[in-house]
């Protein structure tokens, strides 16, 4: 029985032996994390896994925020106005408003990202235990890069926080 599991377990890792690789990282555990997953090196190898998607599409979220903010907006409110229009591109959204305890919260969100998919934007759904996750979950957990600048929706950002 021994020898067969050590035959399972060789046969294995065998299999899985492409998908193995060392990285070097600083030894602060979360940065480290996002460090690793930013890395080009390392972003080429993971291109066709979900997280490396994730972590392009947050990078890309905060590129756009930084150089075109009218196409970049987050927060409940300002994703949803964006949505009437049908302007979203990409959507980044956290699980964790998919298991709020309210309802209709969670029905919301349920009906904006099938809203964003009916017309041919981009769905990220984020694991909120993933570093990005986390990092979007600061952002409200929502957010949106538009197909289209919106700048009324920043005035809406402004009256929403009075």
């Amino acid at each position: 029985m021994c020898s067969q599991l050590s035959d399972l377990s060789l046969e294995l890792f065998r299999k899985t032996r492409a998908w193995l690789f060392c990285v070097t990282h600083h030894p602060d555990t979360k940065h480290a994390v996002s460090e690793i997953l930013s890395d080009p090196n390392i972003t080429s190898r993971l291109s066709d896994t979900k997280a490396a998607g994730e972590v392009k599409a947050l990078s890309d979220f905060y590129t756009m925020l930084k150089n075109e903010p009218a196409r970049a907006f987050y927060g409940p409110m300002q994703c949803l106005a964006a949505n009437e229009q049908e302007a979203i591109d990409t959507l980044l959204v956290t699980d964790s408003l998919f298991r709020s305890i309210d309802l209709s919260e969670r029905a919301k969100y349920v009906r904006l990202v099938n809203d964003v998919k009916g017309y041919g934007g981009t769905v990220h759904i984020f694991s909120s235990l993933h570093v990005s996750g986390e990092k979007l979950g600061l952002l409200t957990g929502v957010a949106a890069i538009l197909r289209f600048p919106l700048p009324e929706l920043e005035d809406l950002a402004v009256d929403s926080d009075s």
